[in-house]
């Protein structure tokens, strides 16, 4: 039994989506969430660049003592997963992995179109892991690089946001796509609109509940689960912008995050 907390890190808000399903699922663990707020988005910066930020904040939440570290960013997972398996003594997952396992478990044909930053969608993550896995599905993988800002800017329910859907996948209306990957932790807050956008006829997977279930699993293999019979503590940390973090994280988890979100500039690490 292992009382310590599970670190959780995302390029902004968008990881919120893997807490939300990470509390869900295990209601009595202990959770420390880091949104790099001051650098969002990932999307559009080097494999370096990335690597080398995602490295600092394992580390610092390393100094937190967490138990296990989850990248809940689709960018950093594709571009430094195994670079932080490489730097830190405990256990690091990723969002890529679950999230491709659903979209081929529920794929309805032999098509399956991937959405993510440009970094993630150039990284060829997503689309090399399905391929490994069943070889006779065609990926149709398309950045969106605007659907970040518009989510840390809280501009889902906008004109902008509209165009920006149909700017980017009207293309997938004139193919016989079933089933679209959310390949961004930030994309979950657009998926109402993404789903009207298809007018229902679509399936979108989500890796945040996929990824909950692998962290269970991880905890219970390790022997790391918590002792505790309580609620599990959060704490929130952000490099920029805490108010606007704690507005936007109420808003997403239909409550006021648990405690202070404290602001922590990269120049105090």
């Amino acid at each position: 039994m292992d009382n310590r907390p599970i670190g959780i890190f995302d390029s902004g808000v968008g990881g919120l989506t893997v807490f939300k399903e990470i509390r869900r699922l295990l209601p009595q663990e202990n959770i420390i969430y880091f949104g790099d707020t001051a650098r969002v988005p990932y999307g559009n910066k080097s494999p370096l660049v990335v690597q080398k930020y995602s490295l600092e904040i394992a580390k610092f939440l390393e100094m937190q003592n967490v138990k296990m570290i989850v990248i809940a960013c689709n960018t950093a997972s594709a571009l430094a997963l195994s670079t932080l398996r490489n730097e830190v003594r405990i256990p690091v997952i990723g969002v890529i992995e679950p999230g491709v396992r659903a979209a081929i478990k529920s794929a309805q044909n032999n098509s399956i179109a991937v959405i993510g930053t440009r970094a993630t969608i150039n990284s060829e993550a997503y689309q090399n892991r399905i391929k490994r896995l069943r070889s006779s599905i065609n990926v149709i993988a398309i950045p969106c690089p605007l659907f970040v800002p518009i989510v840390e800017e809280n501009l889902m329910n906008t004109k902008l946001a509209d165009d920006a859907l149909d700017m980017y996948l009207s293309k997938l209306k004139k193919t016989d796509i079933k089933s679209i990957i959310l390949a961004c932790t930030h994309y979950p807050l657009l998926k109402d609109k993404i789903s009207s956008f298809f007018e229902g006829e679509i399936n979108l997977v989500d890796s945040a509940y996929e990824t909950a279930k692998e962290v269970n699993e991880t905890l219970e293999a390790r022997r790391i689960t918590t002792e505790q019979d309580s609620s599990g503590k959060e704490s929130f940390f952000v490099s920029d912008s805490p108010e606007t973090f704690s507005s936007i994280a109420a808003n997403f988890l239909s409550r006021p995050i648990d405690g202070k979100c404290v602001f922590h500039p990269w120049a105090e690490f």
